[in-house]
């Protein structure tokens, strides 16, 4: 089995609605995401994936969050804009582009993290 991971970041601002604490309050962060694909079968130039490729297509799904207020884009006008659903968010749009992603984590600090699987 082989395993890729391809991470890069963005910068956006959100705020969790009903959180008691300043989480509420309006606020940013230096968003880091990981991929992570995973197949047993390589191409004839034994890659599972082209490197480049996935970072192109990562660079551009979070172009649609930097710089943004999470809390604008949906789903995140209904759901709260947490990391865990951003993990969701970002791991089903890229399922999309990708059929051996397994997991996407995104970071919103250098010790906090959430993964979906």
């Amino acid at each position: 089995m082989f395993e890729l991971m391809v991470e890069d970041t963005f910068d956006a601002a959100h705020a969790l609605r009903c959180y008691e604490g300043s989480c509420e309050n309006l606020h940013g962060h230096t968003f880091k995401v990981q991929v992570f694909l995973k197949g047993n079968k390589l191409n004839k130039l034994g890659l599972l994936e082209d490197f480049r490729f996935i970072k192109k297509e990562l660079a551009a799904v979070l172009d649609n969050y930097d710089h943004k207020l999470l809390n604008d884009i949906k789903p995140f006008t209904k759901i709260n804009p947490t990391s865990e659903n951003l993990a969701a968010e970002l791991f089903r749009t890229l399922k999309k582009r990708f059929k051996s992603v397994f997991k996407v984590t995104v970071w919103e600090s250098g010790v906090t993290n959430a993964s979906f699987y």
